[in-house]
């Protein structure tokens, strides 16, 4: 089955070793996104990369000091309940967001998740 639909995509970028209440900052973003509804949320650890600081972060085997981008797509609407969240937890990164057309592929409509997501 094939969907295609409009969207917002919010990408956040921090850094591995960032934390939000004793817990690292990507699984307490994932849990938020969990609790406030989001359809879903993928976190990628990068080789290499600097931001707003300058300071070049590295994912080397003793280190954790990678760059971290969180990935987010979701309604209009979804992603606005989310920011205020993020407001709160990020203390230094950067949060991106852009408008994204969806397509996306599943095995059928039994048992798949349903984003509501509106078309157009």
């Amino acid at each position: 089955m094939k969907e295609q639909f409009q969207a917002r995509m919010l990408r956040v970028h921090f850094g591995e070793g960032d934390k939000w209440q004793g817990k690292p900052l990507h699984e307490a973003i994932v849990a938020k996104c969990k609790e406030v509804g989001m359809a879903g949320a993928i976190v990628y650890r990068g080789i290499e990369g600097y931001g707003s600081s300058t300071r070049i972060r590295h994912a080397r085997a003793l280190s954790r000091d990678a760059p971290i981008m969180l990935s987010i797509i979701d309604s209009e609407e979804q992603i606005a309940k989310l920011i205020p969240h993020l407001d709160t937890m990020v203390e230094e990164g950067l949060i991106a967001m852009s408008h994204v057309e969806v397509i996306r592929y599943s095995k059928g409509s039994a048992g798949a998740q349903k984003f509501d997501i509106p078309i157009g």
